[in-house]
Protein backbone atom coordinates (compact mmCIF):
# COMPACT_ATOMS: atom_id res chain seq x y z
CA UNK A 1 0.00 0.00 0.00
CA UNK A 2 1.05 3.62 -0.65
CA UNK A 3 -0.07 6.80 0.37
CA UNK A 4 -2.65 8.41 -0.89
CA UNK A 5 -2.23 12.55 -2.00
CA UNK A 6 -5.94 13.95 -0.57
CA UNK A 7 -4.96 17.64 -0.94
CA UNK A 8 -6.72 19.43 -3.68
CA UNK A 9 -5.42 21.11 -6.46
CA UNK A 10 -5.44 24.94 -6.60
CA UNK A 11 -6.25 27.09 -9.20
CA UNK A 12 -4.16 30.20 -10.30
CA UNK A 13 -6.50 32.58 -8.43
CA UNK A 14 -6.48 30.49 -5.56
CA UNK A 15 -2.40 30.36 -5.21
CA UNK A 16 -2.70 34.19 -5.55
CA UNK A 17 -4.82 34.17 -2.44
CA UNK A 18 -7.03 36.56 -4.76
CA UNK A 19 -10.20 35.45 -3.15
CA UNK A 20 -9.11 36.06 0.43
CA UNK A 21 -7.12 39.62 0.04
CA UNK A 22 -11.00 40.69 -1.91
CA UNK A 23 -12.91 39.16 1.06
CA UNK A 24 -10.61 40.88 3.62
CA UNK A 25 -11.06 44.53 1.71
CA UNK A 26 -14.50 44.00 1.44
CA UNK A 27 -15.00 43.59 5.44
CA UNK A 28 -12.50 46.49 5.78
CA UNK A 29 -14.56 48.71 3.36
CA UNK A 30 -17.72 48.09 5.30
CA UNK A 31 -16.02 48.66 8.62
CA UNK A 32 -14.66 51.61 7.25
CA UNK A 33 -17.58 53.43 5.58
CA UNK A 34 -19.66 52.23 9.00
CA UNK A 35 -16.74 54.50 11.42
CA UNK A 36 -16.59 56.86 9.29
CA UNK A 37 -20.37 57.64 7.54
CA UNK A 38 -22.28 56.37 10.23
CA UNK A 39 -20.09 56.72 13.90
CA UNK A 40 -19.71 53.66 14.75
CA UNK A 41 -16.75 52.93 16.90
CA UNK A 42 -15.59 49.82 16.88
CA UNK A 43 -12.86 49.78 20.05
CA UNK A 44 -13.71 50.37 23.52
CA UNK A 45 -12.41 53.54 24.94
CA UNK A 46 -10.12 52.46 27.66
CA UNK A 47 -9.43 53.29 30.42
CA UNK A 48 -12.59 55.82 30.30
CA UNK A 49 -14.99 52.93 29.16
CA UNK A 50 -14.06 49.19 30.82
CA UNK A 51 -15.26 46.21 29.50
CA UNK A 52 -18.18 44.17 31.24
CA UNK A 53 -17.59 40.63 31.71
CA UNK A 54 -20.16 38.40 33.28
CA UNK A 55 -20.00 38.36 36.87
CA UNK A 56 -18.59 34.52 36.40
CA UNK A 57 -15.48 35.77 35.25
CA UNK A 58 -11.97 34.89 37.14
CA UNK A 59 -9.85 38.23 37.96
CA UNK A 60 -7.75 39.08 41.23
CA UNK A 61 -8.18 36.90 44.21
CA UNK A 62 -9.23 38.71 47.44
CA UNK A 63 -10.09 37.29 51.51
CA UNK A 64 -13.87 37.94 52.27
CA UNK A 65 -13.72 39.88 56.21
CA UNK A 66 -16.28 40.33 58.61
CA UNK A 67 -17.70 43.99 59.69
CA UNK A 68 -14.72 43.87 62.31
CA UNK A 69 -11.85 43.67 59.35
CA UNK A 70 -11.42 39.32 60.38
CA UNK A 71 -10.15 37.28 57.90
CA UNK A 72 -12.89 34.32 57.36
CA UNK A 73 -9.57 31.88 56.37
CA UNK A 74 -8.79 29.58 59.38
CA UNK A 75 -5.75 28.41 57.68
CA UNK A 76 -6.91 25.21 56.76
CA UNK A 77 -4.36 24.66 53.80
CA UNK A 78 -7.43 23.44 51.64
CA UNK A 79 -6.66 26.15 48.68
CA UNK A 80 -3.19 25.44 48.92
CA UNK A 81 -2.91 21.57 48.73
CA UNK A 82 -5.95 21.75 45.72
CA UNK A 83 -3.91 24.62 43.67
CA UNK A 84 -2.45 23.03 40.38
CA UNK A 85 -0.29 25.87 40.02
CA UNK A 86 1.40 25.90 43.48
CA UNK A 87 1.02 29.24 43.60
CA UNK A 88 -0.66 29.83 47.34
CA UNK A 89 1.40 29.72 49.86
CA UNK A 90 0.40 29.85 53.55
CA UNK A 91 1.76 30.29 57.23
CA UNK A 92 -0.86 29.18 60.37
CA UNK A 93 -0.93 30.78 63.56
CA UNK A 94 -3.22 30.50 66.49
CA UNK A 95 -5.91 33.19 66.73
CA UNK A 96 -6.27 35.36 70.11
CA UNK A 97 -9.62 34.83 72.03
CA UNK A 98 -10.32 38.40 71.84
CA UNK A 99 -9.98 37.90 67.59
CA UNK A 100 -13.01 35.57 67.68
CA UNK A 101 -15.85 37.89 66.46
CA UNK A 102 -19.43 36.49 67.08
CA UNK A 103 -18.47 33.93 69.54
CA UNK A 104 -17.53 31.57 66.39
CA UNK A 105 -14.47 29.82 67.39
CA UNK A 106 -11.61 30.09 64.91
CA UNK A 107 -8.71 28.89 66.46
CA UNK A 108 -6.33 29.10 63.43
CA UNK A 109 -5.57 32.52 61.66
CA UNK A 110 -3.16 32.82 58.52
CA UNK A 111 0.35 34.60 59.61
CA UNK A 112 0.99 34.85 56.24
CA UNK A 113 -1.01 34.48 52.66
CA UNK A 114 0.97 34.39 49.62
CA UNK A 115 -0.64 34.23 46.16
CA UNK A 116 1.79 34.47 43.05
CA UNK A 117 -0.34 36.00 40.24
CA UNK A 118 2.01 35.01 37.69
CA UNK A 119 1.88 31.40 38.54
CA UNK A 120 -1.90 31.48 39.06
CA UNK A 121 -4.50 30.15 36.18
CA UNK A 122 -6.89 31.29 37.73
CA UNK A 123 -8.95 28.15 37.41
CA UNK A 124 -10.99 28.59 40.74
CA UNK A 125 -10.13 25.34 42.52
CA UNK A 126 -9.16 27.25 45.60
CA UNK A 127 -12.44 29.13 45.94
CA UNK A 128 -14.12 25.85 45.38
CA UNK A 129 -12.52 23.94 48.18
CA UNK A 130 -12.78 26.54 50.93
CA UNK A 131 -15.16 25.57 53.56
CA UNK A 132 -15.32 28.83 55.40
CA UNK A 133 -16.00 30.94 51.30
CA UNK A 134 -12.88 32.92 52.78
CA UNK A 135 -10.96 33.28 49.62
CA UNK A 136 -13.01 34.26 46.60
CA UNK A 137 -11.91 35.82 42.75
CA UNK A 138 -13.30 39.27 41.74
CA UNK A 139 -14.39 40.46 38.63
CA UNK A 140 -10.72 42.78 38.55
CA UNK A 141 -8.95 41.91 35.76
CA UNK A 142 -6.02 44.88 36.20
CA UNK A 143 -3.49 43.50 37.61
CA UNK A 144 -0.59 44.84 35.78
CA UNK A 145 2.53 45.44 37.56
CA UNK A 146 6.09 47.03 37.19
CA UNK A 147 8.00 44.05 38.67
CA UNK A 148 8.01 40.26 39.62
CA UNK A 149 7.66 40.86 43.04
CA UNK A 150 4.37 43.05 42.59
CA UNK A 151 2.77 40.03 41.59
CA UNK A 152 3.10 38.45 44.59
CA UNK A 153 0.21 39.65 46.67
CA UNK A 154 0.16 39.19 50.27
CA UNK A 155 -2.77 39.11 53.54
CA UNK A 156 -2.73 42.88 53.27
CA UNK A 157 -3.60 43.16 49.61
CA UNK A 158 -6.23 40.76 49.64
CA UNK A 159 -8.12 41.68 52.77
CA UNK A 160 -10.29 44.65 51.03
CA UNK A 161 -13.36 45.98 50.99
CA UNK A 162 -15.51 43.92 48.50
CA UNK A 163 -19.16 44.06 46.86
CA UNK A 164 -20.20 40.50 46.41
CA UNK A 165 -17.63 39.86 43.49
CA UNK A 166 -16.75 43.61 43.05
CA UNK A 167 -14.31 46.02 44.53
CA UNK A 168 -16.51 48.43 46.64
CA UNK A 169 -15.68 51.92 44.56
CA UNK A 170 -14.21 55.05 47.05
CA UNK A 171 -17.61 57.50 47.70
Amino acid sequence: MGTINVSKKYTAVEKAYLPAILIGMKITMKRFIQGFLFRKSWTIMYPEKRRDYSDRFRGAHFISVDPKKTENCTACFLCETVCPAECIHIVAEERDEADNSYGVAKEKKPASFDIDLLRCCFCGFCEEACPKDAIKLSTNYEMATYSREDAIVDLDHLKRPMNGRHEKKDS
